[in-house]
């Protein structure tokens, strides 16, 4: 059977964001990765999953290579906030990066989720949503969907309440 290569004609838009989803250096679960991964596909979105125990340097290096539209960083140790607080900072040091949305969520802390002060420290920080363990996902499904496609420069609402 001879095989046809097909021809695309113009050029269609892309449709959905470019995501990187990740945990930090101190986690090596997956499975929340997985579901997230899943689930913003189901969305329409184009996921990149760095998967578990990501190094600081590598997370960085592979969101300056891919420019995505959006990152999501996601913690199920308990280790979450002080690795959040390492890993925005290194983020939001590369001016490449300094406004791309990025969000943080899952187990934060091992005192117990969804604690206002830890929410405002991230946010303080330079997250720009958090979604603690315990929350909806349809508050996580708003976010993203409040985010315009191919546009890194926006202003963005607060989040809260998903396990990511």
């Amino acid at each position: 059977m001879e095989q046809h290569a097909v021809e695309q004609h113009g050029k269609a838009e892309p449709t959905g964001l470019d995501v990187v989803v990740t945990t930090m250096a101190s986690d090596s679960h997956t499975w929340n990765l997985v579901f997230l991964q899943l689930l913003l596909e189901e969305l329409g979105h184009r996921v990149t999953n760095l998967g578990a125990c990501v190094p600081d340097e590598l997370l960085v290096a592979e969101c300056r290579r891919i420019e995505p539209d959006l990152i999501v960083l996601s913690s199920v140790n308990g280790h979450g906030f002080n690795d959040g607080l390492r890993v925005i900072e290194a983020l939001r040091a590369r001016p490449e990066l300094v406004r791309t949305p990025t969000v943080i969520g899952g187990k934060l802390g091992i005192s117990g989720s969804g604690t206002p002060a830890r929410h405002r420290a991230l946010m303080a920080a330079g997250f720009d949503g958090v979604f603690e363990e315990g929350g909806s996902v349809l508050d996580f499904q708003s976010f993203v969907g409040s985010l315009p496609v191919g546009s890194v420069a926006r202003a963005l609402p607060a989040g809260s309440g998903v396990l990511l």
